[in-house]
């Protein structure tokens, strides 16, 4: 009776341990909002205010957007470290063509089509030209960065049509308009990935590139979507960014915004090896750093120690899925 007891007990242990690994592994990143949330409203009684939530969501907006395109791209094995320089480029070319047409339309076609063609070529590089993507990547980062740079002079655009800040200025009910654009590009990127072929196709090729290409998937065109997806991704964050203030900067605009949506997107769950990791994961992860953000403002801590937090959390981050 005793040796059936005790492996009774040895069952449940196991059963239980089984079950919140389980739970660790696919809800860890909402468990570490809900941890840092709690722990953020105890700190600051500031925290909690109405007012402060929604400047959370919108201060996260736009890395959002840009970190929903890079977790397709580090789904499918890649990575795109040229995002804040492509949106620099886009929002200055997209300020200079709203001024010469004078009509706002034309100015957000022209974001998303620098930004798309910038991702187009970065999908070119890496899936004709066989280059890494990390290369492909740090240098189109460095040539949109130039030339946007030299189209500016080094400097500042300003927007000259009224009405180009509304984008980013006007609210619906209790909601800035780029909060609603984020939530609704995660919208569309979680259904482009779980429940299209696009999607499952991005998943077998982060998964196992070969496998996917015995399998008959057109991998070269799979990788240039990927990219083009981001370019465009970024080419909505353009307008947004530029419309805040009806100006970009060529040289500040963007700066380390790879950073911020690398890091969303890791602590999200999405491994860097590519494969494995939800959309609703990044969205999370995404608001974990805007709370992170808000709660060392809200603390006065030095803005030159915020870097090291996003890169100490990066590293924690990898070293949980090592240990996954």
């Amino acid at each position: 009776m005793a040796n059936i007891d005790a492996k009774e007990y040895k069952e449940k242990t196991s059963s239980t341990k089984t079950r919140l690994s389980w739970l660790w592994s696919e809800y860890s990143v909402i468990i570490a909002f809900v941890i840092i949330f709690i722990a953020s409203a105890i700190l600051s009684p500031r925290f909690l205010d109405m007012n402060n939530q929604l400047n959370i969501l919108m201060q996260v907006s736009i890395i959002g957007i840009i970190a929903m395109g890079m977790t397709v791209v580090m789904l499918s094995g890649g990575i795109d470290l040229s995002v804040g320089s492509v949106l620099a480029l886009a929002g200055v070319i997209s300020v200079l063509a709203l001024n010469a047409s004078g009509s706002i339309l034309v100015g957000i076609f022209t974001a998303l089509l620098v930004g798309s063609f910038a991702g187009f070529l970065n999908g070119l590089m890496v899936a004709k030209g066989r280059i890494a993507s990390f290369i492909a990547t740090l240098g189109m980062m460095a040539a949109a960065r130039s030339i946007a740079l030299y189209i500016a002079d080094g400097g500042s655009v300003s927007g000259e049509v009224a009405g180009f800040t509304a984008i980013s200025n006007s609210d619906l009910w209790i909601f800035d308009v780029p909060v609603i654009i984020f939530l609704i590009m995660t919208a569309g990127v979680y259904v482009l990935m779980h429940k299209t072929r696009f999607g499952r196709y991005v998943y077998a090729l982060g998964s196992n590139e070969k496998a996917a290409l015995l399998s008959a998937i057109r991998v070269d065109r799979i990788k240039i979507g990927v990219y083009t997806l981001i370019g465009s991704l970024v080419g909505i964050a353009a307008v947004i960014e530029t419309s805040r203030l009806s100006s970009i900067s060529s040289s500040s605009s963007g700066s380390q915004y790879e950073l911020d949506a690398i890091a969303a997107v890791i602590i999200g769950g999405t491994r860097m090896t590519g494969g494995r990791g939800k959309i609703i994961g990044t969205l999370f992860g995404v608001l974990i750093l805007g709370i992170l953000n808000n709660m060392m403002n809200l603390m006065n801590v030095s803005p030159y120690l915020q870097g090291f937090v996003k890169g100490l959390i990066i590293i924690i981050a990898v070293v949980f899925q090592k240990r996954e």
